[in-house]
């Protein structure tokens, strides 16, 4: 998934993306780095691990400039190695550039080779590096154009931030599949950002403005804010940013995540209702839609799993010494919140099912009469191929066996999904809203073998 952010005249801009940064954690564990602006000349940082070790007080030191993008990866194409990190930059005839993404292209593959058989050397194995690419071999007179042209050419999931030597740009995709919007400084009132989510700004304590609308091209500079828009598409929100992927306290869409996740859980007690003592969420994926299914069931809602926030996420098993060792690492259950009761334990989605089988264990081991496990998504039956590492189809256990199946293999006494009509009732507020939700019915916006063809663009003044 990705985080994405990028300021814009702001004295402490390098420190700022730092705090933007760590509010987005979240959205990728695996590297982070940030590039600044100094009159035209651009510095790097770039890491792997998490934003607060990467970003030390003398790792700042060394970004001046009062322009800066940044991000934290999440892998979905390219290896999770060094040369991988964003952003990305690159130099060329214009001067300097860089980028960060958030998403995934699915033509990728296709666009590489061409361009590798006209000449081009790749740096890195990041989807990312092909929209450089592209620009690179623009004939266009500057880089806004050759990111147009660019943009025309590539077909997938990006929302992007890139900075040239006086201009911060920002990207959402036709179909605006991830999220990515703009805000303000109250204390500088010269200072724009943008951000993948709108917890990255209160932490700064600045104001939300806007979401850039799917297909939009915003660019600021000395001018101020101008925006250009590619040929319309259906709007396609990831639905899955509102399942999991986006933190509770973020709008999306200027659609709050808690209440979605509220309604979800609200919407699952309607469809799978059960006699049982206690809701419990596996934490902390599950807690807003627990929450839900209590309020409209009636039942209480109690946390009979607690997590332990300090585990990273790699660790060294042992082999059979002590049983599921990797859930219990991350939880623990409640006995005295368990014992000889019957339970509902709320989760947001189940891919694999491993994990579920594990939780509902340890919950029986703590002495739960009856588990019922209900998940608040609709079975994912298939791949995402716009930004989310989900597995193959065939490891997708709802692609293959049935939900009587997959509640025998998780040993668990009922198990039910949000439905996805259901799901869609929980986050479809505004009538004119629609979701990509192709993990879970198959219809995917963008076909894969997709070929490039031009977009028009026009031109919006701010």
């Amino acid at each position: 998934m990705c985080g994405v952010f990028g300021i814009w005249r702001h004295p402490e801009a390098a420190n700022l993306s730092y705090l933007g940064l760590h509010a987005l954690q979240h959205r990728g564990q695996e590297s982070a780095g940030v590039v600044s602006n100094d009159g035209g000349i651009l510095h790097a940082m770039r890491s792997m691990g998490h934003v607060r070790k990467i970003f030390t007080r003398e790792a700042l030191g060394h970004l001046p400039g009062d322009i800066a993008i940044g991000h934290v990866r999440y892998t979905t194409a390219g290896a999770s190695i060094a040369k991988n990190i964003q952003p990305l930059w690159a130099q060329t005839q214009l001067g300097t550039i860089a980028v960060a993404h958030n998403g995934n292209l699915v033509n990728e593959e296709a666009l590489r080779a061409r361009l590798e058989a006209d000449g081009a050397i790749f740096s890195s194995q990041s989807d990312t590096e092909v929209i450089l690419q592209l620009m690179a071999r623009s004939r266009a007179p500057d880089f806004v154009s050759q990111l147009m042209e660019a943009l025309g050419q590539i077909r997938g999931a990006y929302s992007l931030v890139l900075t040239t030597e006086d201009k911060l740009i920002a990207v959402r995709d036709p179909h605006g599949f991830r999220p990515l919007v703009l805000g303000r400084l109250p204390s500088y009132p010269g200072t724009w950002i943008v951000a993948s989510e709108t917890s990255a700004f209160d932490l700064l304590e600045a104001t939300r403005v806007r979401d850039l609308e799917p297909g939009e091209i915003l660019v600021i500079d000395g001018q101020g804010l101008t925006s250009r828009r590619m040929a319309p598409a259906p709007r396609r929100l990831c639905v899955f940013e509102h399942v999991y992927f986006a933190r509770p306290d973020s709008l999306l869409d200027g659609q709050s995540v808690y209440e979605a996740r509220i309604a979800m859980g609200e919407q699952l007690a309607v469809e799978h209702p059960v006699d049982a003592d206690a809701v419990i969420p596996v934490p902390d994926s599950g807690v807003v839609a627990a929450m839900g299914y209590a309020r409209r069931s009636g039942i209480p809602f109690e946390m009979g799993l607690i997590r332990n926030h300090y585990v990273g996420r790699t660790f060294i098993e042992p082999s059979d010494s002590i049983r599921h060792f990797g859930v219990r690492l991350k939880l623990n259950a409640v006995p005295h919140l368990l014992h000889d009761k019957r339970v509902i334990v709320v989760d947001d989605s189940l891919v694999r099912g491993t994990t579920s089988r594990k939780i509902v264990r340890l919950i029986r081991q703590a002495g739960a009469r009856e588990v019922h496990v209900r998940i608040s998504s609709p079975p994912v039956s298939g791949p995402c191929y716009y930004g989310i590492d989900t597995p193959t189809r065939a490891e997708l256990v709802a692609s293959t066996q049935s939900v009587d199946q997959i509640r025998a293999a998780i040993e668990a006494d009922s198990l039910g999904y949000l439905s996805p009509d259901g799901l869609l009732r929980a986050v479809q507020a505004d009538p004119q809203r629609t979701f990509c939700d192709a993990c879970f019915t198959g219809e995917y916006p963008v076909p894969i073998d997709a070929e490039p063809t031009p977009r028009q663009l026009r031109l919006i003044e701010l």
